[in-house]
């Protein structure tokens, strides 16, 4: 049967425990498995190649992202890490130019030394990505909303341009969650997460994800997750769980809150660029009604400078100056020396990630204290 989103959220993965019912899934805080005899077990050998509490966890997001296959990771970074080993050296990448530093640090300091060839291009007109596909391509990897400038791709025109060329489409979906959006519906090969941000929710594990349309792609994941063994504990699956149960009622007060606080800062005179897809001024509104269910939790602020950023991210009270995003309490990023540190200066100024750029990630407290909040904050600048 198919169920609404929230159900199977709820329900997908996370039936009641045969042995004693408990509606939970239990914690199988284990590494090896009794064998009855050689080659003769009960499904299970080694917790780095399989897991009860983690085949949940991934049967419940693959659900979730209405796809074949999950798998899980130590972290989105290793989530990535596995995903590149499916090239080899010599491959091209054609990649979103203002995505996550992280993930532009691992494609520089990591992968290109070992033979991967990557072209960043600006994915808000897909011209651009048809442009940059070359015969050795192998792989378009797209981030959207981006991070931090929350510009959009066209996902479904995206992938129509992959796979003329005989090329894989990837998107990374952390900022929107599948409650938001839903890249394989749209196209897309497969799915990335740091389930550390809004998946996890609660900013109390790290982890990561993919999520394939097919399960021979998924298959062929899964081979590398063994192998690499880049794989999330029992424990840090059993949460993910149980942050699922509630993901669609967190990500509907996100983007409840975060709708409030960018309308309410893109009049506010100390913010001179205010970037969120939700507000009828960004240039990419129309898209994100079409293809994504909500706008999410995420706005980026330019106060003009690092000095009145600065002032900003030391005045305020419930917004807590932290890495990560995605949580249930709200956080402010410094993006030029925080999350965007290993981009160069000449691109972070290029993207539009200034020195007075400021990430908002709006948590799930009453709007009224955030906005008064952010208020002081303003004035303290």
């Amino acid at each position: 049967m198919k169920y609404g989103f929230a159900t199977t959220a709820i329900h997908v993965g996370q039936e009641p425990e045969e042995r004693t019912g408990a509606v939970t899934v239990p914690l199988y805080q284990t590494s090896t498995y009794a064998q009855e005899e050689v080659g003769r077990h009960k499904g299970f050998e080694y917790s780095r190649t399989d897991n009860p509490t983690r085949r949940s966890w991934e049967t419940n997001i693959a659900a979730l992202e209405n796809g074949a296959r999950g798998l899980a990771f130590a972290s989105g970074s290793a989530a990535l890490d596995t995903l590149l080993r499916l090239f080899s050296q010599g491959d091209h990448i054609v990649a979103a130019e203002d995505m996550y530093g992280g993930t532009f640090r691992l494609f520089e300091t990591v992968f290109r030394r070992f033979g991967l060839d990557f072209t960043y291009v600006d994915m808000r007109n897909p011209e651009n990505v048809a442009a940059a596909i070359k015969p050795n391509t192998r792989m378009v990897f797209s981030e959207s909303p981006t991070n931090p400038m929350m510009n959009l791709t066209d996902l479904a025109a995206v992938a129509e341009i992959a796979h003329a060329h005989k090329t894989l489409f990837v998107v990374d979906n952390t900022f929107m969650t599948p409650c938001l959006q839903r890249p394989l519906d749209l196209g897309a090969d497969i799915v990335m997460h740091s389930a550390t941000k809004y998946l996890g929710g609660h900013s109390d594990l790290v982890s990561g994800l993919l999520v394939t349309k097919t399960e021979e792609l998924g298959a062929k994941l899964a081979v590398l997750q063994n192998s690499i063994g880049a794989v999330p504990g029992p424990f840090d699956c059993w949460l993910c769980l149980r942050s699922t149960k509630t993901l669609a009622v967190r990500m509907q007060r996100h983007n409840e809150n975060a709708r409030a606080i960018a309308a309410h800062l893109e009049s506010h005179a100390a913010v001179q660029k205010i970037y969120y897809p939700g507000l009828e001024s960004h240039p990419q509104h129309d898209l994100a009604r079409r293809q994504m269910n909500g706008f999410g939790g995420m706005i980026s602020i330019d106060l003009g400078s690092s000095e009145k950023a600065h002032a900003f991210a030391r005045s305020t009270e419930l917004f807590l100056l932290a890495e990560s995003l995605g949580g249930v309490e709200s956080l402010i990023n410094y993006p030029a020396s925080m999350t965007h540190g290993s981009i160069p200066p000449e691109n972070r100024q290029r993207l539009g990630i200034t020195d007075g750029l400021i990430r908002l990630s709006v948590g799930i407290e009453e709007k009224e204290d955030l906005i008064a909040d952010l208020d002081k904050a303003l004035a303290a600048g």
